[in-house]
């Protein structure tokens, strides 16, 4: 009997044992945050039976040991770097190797770790690599003149850092698509492709919910991108405006690869507090899970978007809130949260340095240890760069770096792509491989071919023009160094204006900074400023000059230059003249006499007959009759000084009056560069077109004095300069002669014998 119960005690505590080690070893491997603690051998020996043999204790002692190295071995294998793991991602394509995050690693925080982000953690799954070829999808909506601007920071900063051919697809207004589509088609950045989405066909979609919010009935669109974007898109990161990158989105994109069960958006927390509704007394936010989410940076999945019948869910949420809440504070991310409140599942919550939201009393100083660790910073204030945090200066001037940036340098080939065919680029390779390099003319030719970044409307421009068809716009071109002209041409001229800036990246934020400093400036809606960016060693002025009148939507142009004021009243008398002189009927030219001082403070003549007296005074003077009488001699001053009518002038060489025409009148040759023959050429072409050439007997324009253009500097002292120039010439004469034929001739002849 009592070697009976001795059998059944070694039996039973054999049958422990084994149940004991794998429990043991299962409590291991699912402990949560893996830290692995050895078993102690006595606690595992104590156990054991006090009898049932020598034999029997050595051998449950052995069976301990070998579990003790088991546990060692696994945590030396989980100190070791994770290996990377080859994923196929969506249309087989691969990826780049990068670090995995838990949301823990965010935040810094215990309580950013919820239900909703079930398998967000750290675990033994590395992160599927993103091929170098596969193309990276972004969608941001942008609507007006201002969000314009801000959004190329946001697309130099994601440039700067990327190493993946990129698809840009912009949900616009008819105004912000005008200007990028201009943009991008002149910054011809390689392996980027650019879509338009009509924000106006969308407006239906949202216009019945009401939005507090600043960005108005715009900043509910990103709800219906499952409606908008292309069917057959799967994943696309979405993007606001006032976002600036600090690495590479490829490590965005690979993000989607941790997305498990139902998970179809990636957010990450809101960083105020805004969603726990203890702002201010009564303050009702929209629900919301915990602290909420902030939409500046989603991850959307849309195939299983759409399967899920996104449109329905959020229009259905969105109804129901709206009946208490009557309209939304937040805009968009009000209803992205009142659904995720009801569906948690679907969140993937990103780590916080995915939007670190820079607006006052945020969190976002828990996000980031060092500067390595910021990956996306989210100027959501409406103070931007104003606003209150520990760090602002580091982020400000990390901002204004891409701000400042030559977008240039930034049309980097991706090598080992293949990119799909750009018939622009192509031809414009080609031409300029058919160039010459050892021309000596051949800087002056390239110039003629080079693309030059632009950027219209850089500043908020709102003018419809006069229903009576008589309405002109002054147009002009400028550089950094006749900025000072601005202000007093718009005193002097208060109809539409339209201007090309020649500026840097740099100087282009200058101009920005002192147009918005100006009340003259600022109170004007009818000024279009135009930036084309520099490139090049010489000064594209005919470019400019096209590129302001091509931005023109008034029947009539008035051709001048930055350095002359016109007379005031100058807009009005001109737009009589249109009437007067039937000029919708017939193809004329009205000139502006021009003249000038050498005096920097001038008491500027309000009539004709103060300036006639200035003129016998000396103080004014026919426009360079000391240095270039050719130039304006056929005007007929001594005429012009008793006309009180229009006279008809005709053509001689080197003409270069300044005119009133039609918009459609022929551009300018691009040519010419830098200083000289610039106007000349242009109107030589009007003459061929058989443009009348009418003076106004009660016009003038008075030029101002200013230092020498780096341009005519060159031309003075420089022979090649001027040997290149008289090549152009000739070439364009000949030019001249094939188009117009027997006509041109006299062109010929007149500059022979000039």
């Amino acid at each position: 009997m009592l070697g009976m119960c001795r059998g059944r005690r070694k039996l039973l505590a054999a049958s422990l044992a084994l149940l004991f080690i794998p429990a043991l070893t299962w409590l291991y491997l699912s402990a949560a945050n893996f830290q692995v603690k050895a078993v102690p051998l006595s606690a595992l020996v104590a156990q054991a039976p006090s009898v049932g043999g020598l034999w029997d204790r050595l051998a449950l002692e052995s069976r301990v040991r070998e579990v003790e190295e088991e546990n060692r071995a696994l945590r030396r294998e989980l100190s070791r770097p994770a290996r990377p793991a080859r994923h196929h991602g969506n249309h087989g394509n691969h990826g780049n190797h990068t670090r995995s995050y838990s949301t823990e690693e965010g935040t810094g925080d215990s309580d950013a770790q919820r239900p909703v982000a079930a398998g967000n953690g750290s675990d033994c799954a590395q992160r599927p690599p993103v091929d170098k070829c596969e193309t990276i999808h972004v969608a941001i909506v942008c609507a007006g003149y201002n969000a314009s601007r801000d959004v190329v920071t946001l697309v130099k900063s994601v440039l700067f850092h990327r190493r993946n051919p990129l698809h840009f697809h912009f949900i616009t207004d008819s105004i912000a698509e005008h200007i990028l589509a201009s943009l991008f088609h002149t910054w011809m950045v390689p392996a980027v492709q650019v879509h338009f989405y009509d924000a106006h066909e969308l407006k239906s979609e949202v216009s019945w919910i009401p939005n507090k919010h600043y960005s108005g009935i715009y900043g509910l669109m990103k709800l219906v991108l499952t409606k908008t974007l292309p069917p057959d898109l799967q994943r696309v990161i979405v993007l606001d405006t006032d976002i600036t990158f600090a690495t590479d989105i490829a490590e965005l994109w690979a993000v989607f690869h941790k997305f498990k069960g139902q998970q179809v958006l990636g957010l990450v927390e809101n960083q105020s507090d805004w969603y726990l509704g203890n702002l201010w007394k009564n303050h009702r936010p929209w629900p919301a899970l915990g602290r909420g989410f902030n939409t500046g940076v989603i991850l959307l999945l849309l195939d299983r978007l759409r399967k899920l019948r996104w449109e329905q869910m959020w229009r259905l949420t969105a109804e129901r809130e709206l009946m208490s809440m009557l309209s939304t504070s937040l805009a968009d991310q009000d209803i992205f949260n009142a659904v995720i409140k009801q569906n948690p599942f679907l969140v993937y919550q990103l780590p916080c340095f995915w939007n670190v939201q820079l607006s006052d009393h945020t969190r976002s100083e828990k996000c980031y240890k060092d500067v390595s660790d910021l990956k996306v910073i989210h100027w959501n204030s409406p103070k931007k760069l104003r606003v209150k945090n520990k760090h602002v200066e580091f982020f400000r001037n990390l901002y204004l770096t891409f701000l400042e940036y030559d977008g240039n340098l930034l049309r980097r080939e991706l090598f080992g792509c293949p990119s799909e065919t750009d018939h622009n680029s192509e031809n414009l390779q080609k031409t300029l491989s058919e160039l010459d390099e050892d021309d000596p003319c051949y800087e002056f030719r390239r110039e003629r071919l080079t693309v030059h970044r632009t950027h219209l409307y850089f500043l908020h421009y709102e003018y419809e023009p006069a229903p009576d068809l008589s309405d002109v716009t002054l147009v002009a071109q400028l550089s950094m160094d006749r900025l000072q002209m601005l202000e007093a041409i718009c005193k002097h001229w208060e109809g539409p204006v339209s201007l090309a800036l020649y500026l840097s990246d740099a100087e282009a934020q200058q101009f920005l900074r002192y147009a918005q400093g100006s009340e003259v400036l600022m109170s004007r809606g009818n000024v279009g400023y135009h930036i084309v960016y520099k490139e090049g060693q010489f000064y594209p002025v005919n470019l400019l000059r096209n590129v302001a009148l091509k931005q023109v939507n008034t029947p009539y142009v008035f051709l001048s230059d930055i350095d002359f004021l016109p007379m005031y009243g100058l807009y009005e008398y001109l737009r009589r003249s249109v009437v007067q002189m039937d000029m919708a009927n017939s193809k004329k030219a009205l000139v502006v006499p021009a003249f000038e001082t050498l005096r920097y403070r001038l008491s500027f003549p309000k009539s004709k007959a103060e300036l006639l007296s200035q003129l016998d005074m000396g103080t004014l003077f026919t426009f360079r009759y000391h240095v270039w009488t050719k130039g304006h001699a056929p005007t007929n001053f001594a005429k012009w000084r008793t006309a009180t009518t229009p006279y008809r002038v005709q053509w001689e060489a080197d003409f270069e009056p300044y005119v009133m025409v039609r918009r459609d009148s022929p551009e300018y040759d691009r040519r010419f560069v830098g200083f000289g023959w610039n106007k000349v050429a242009h109107v030589m072409e009007l003459d061929a077109q058989e443009y009348e050439f009418v003076v106004l007997p009660n016009a003038y324009m008075i030029h101002m004095p200013h230092a020498p253009s780096f341009d005519i500097t060159k031309f003075r002292s420089n022979k090649q300069y001027r040997v290149c120039l008289k090549t152009l010439k000739e070439e364009f004469q000949q030019n001249m002669s094939r188009r117009y034929g027997f006509a041109a001739l006299k062109y010929m002849t007149a500059e022979n014998n000039s």
